[in-house]
């Protein structure tokens, strides 16, 4: 009897992990359809990154620093050319990355924060600042800055947040790793 008790309880807690698993699975997939609606060009950057949705899916919630569709027009044709050109996949993907924490960042704890751990690596929180001059001199607003993108707004998804900012969040210096396979003097 108390071994069938130990087997059923493994039972139970196999069952319960099998369900958590693919409660998370059935969320990052709920979320990605939510972006290819809302967030298209966002959802193109991320999308073809296999490793990405695999640590999402592996991971204790999720957040994202989802970019707007302005945000991509902003970069300009030749910016939008590189993250779609095949031999910059690497790089895409890594910025792709930097969009992306496998845990759950509430507001306040992303306000709170100096910095935030993101797939692609680490990047600055601050809180943001409205008046002054040249940045000096403002007051608080109670907005957050992810490596100078604001936030503009929130969705709280299942155990999960997606939040949208004005630009990408990536550091600057990952677009210098673009376009390294051309050859000199080609297009």
């Amino acid at each position: 009897p108390i071994l069938s008790n130990i087997h059923q309880q493994h039972s139970i807690v196999s069952i319960s992990f099998f369900s958590l698993f693919m409660a998370q699975e059935e969320e990052v997939l709920a979320v990605r359809s939510f972006l290819e609606e809302n967030y298209p060009s966002c959802h193109k950057l991320i999308n073809g990154n296999d490793e990405l949705w695999k640590k999402l899916n592996d991971g204790d919630g999720y957040t994202f620093f989802v970019p707007g569709e302005q945000a991509f027009e902003q970069l300009g044709a030749q910016k939008l050319g590189q993250l779609e050109d095949v031999r910059n996949k690497e790089t895409t993907n890594k910025i792709g990355e930097y969009h992306c924490i496998s845990e759950t960042v509430t507001f306040e704890d992303l306000f709170n924060a100096g910095g935030v751990i993101t797939l692609g690596g680490d990047i600055v929180v601050d809180r943001s600042t409205s008046g002054g001059l040249f940045g000096v001199g403002g007051e608080e607003d109670g907005g957050v800055l992810v490596n100078g993108a604001k936030v503009t707004q929130s969705f709280e998804m299942g155990s999960g947040v997606v939040y949208e900012v004005d630009k990408l969040v990536n550091p600057n210096i990952m677009w210098r790793y673009m376009d390294q396979l051309r050859i000199p003097g080609s297009k």
